[in-house]
């Protein structure tokens, strides 16, 4: 039976995602395994994460990156200039990912100057949404009674209250982060695993189909 492992929202907590995978029983080949985004910000070591993510990929084998809000937030500041999303980048802790890229000034996110060039490919490359099986993966849901190619690139990283009160209507279960819960969210259409490793809490991942968790 293939299976499917996610993971959740990582913010920037390195030490956690080293725990996590060393606990996953994936297998590269056999298995799919899925990053639901949110990588930076917040945490202390953002460019730790983004460098392991990408060894972890030069590996090979079925892993697919999601982007999140903040990364989004981040390439539309860099892409617009729109003062707007450096507000937004200020609130989110765009700082505290600066200082883990050897604590450079804000000037450089207007051109992602800060980035190695292999980071920087990373985030450009980050999927909107990945469909597997019985299962969407998002990062943080869909607008309830719209088709999945008609959703808008921010309501599939942004939604919260809308997308948790109302069924799905696009005939798979979402797996989803974005929303922090002290424990994973389950319910028959929704399954959510961000619980909040940035806040002290822990860092979750799920396998898909037999519904188990792990936490680091």
């Amino acid at each position: 039976m293939e299976r499917i492992f996610a993971v959740g929202d990582i913010h920037g907590c390195y030490r956690r995602l080293v725990d996590l995978m060393d606990r996953l029983p994936f297998d590269p080949f056999e298995d799919f395994l899925v990053f639901l985004g949110d990588y930076i910000d917040r945490g202390p070591e953002s460019r730790e994460v983004i460098s392991y993510l990408l060894n972890l990929s030069r590996r090979g084998g079925n892993i697919i990156f999601l982007k999140g809000n903040h990364e989004h937030a981040l390439l539309e500041y860099a892409r617009t200039g729109d003062e707007e999303y450096l507000r937004i980048l200020r609130s989110m802790g765009i700082e505290e990912t600066l200082r883990s890229y050897a604590n450079q000034p804000v000037r450089t996110l207007a051109d992602l100057s800060f980035l190695p060039a292999d980071h920087q490919d990373f985030l450009e490359h980050l999927l909107p949404y990945y469909e597997r099986g019985g299962y969407l993966f998002v990062h943080s849901g869909v607008p309830p009674g719209t088709e999945l190619e008609q959703c808008r690139l921010e309501d599939l990283l942004t939604l919260r209250g809308t997308f948790l009160r109302h069924p799905v209507t696009i005939g798979k279960i979402v797996v989803f982060g974005h929303t922090p819960f002290e424990m994973p969210f389950v319910t028959l259409d929704k399954i959510g695993i961000d619980t909040g490793a940035v806040y002290g809490n822990m860092l979750t991942a799920v396998e898909l189909p037999r519904l188990r968790f792990y936490h680091a």
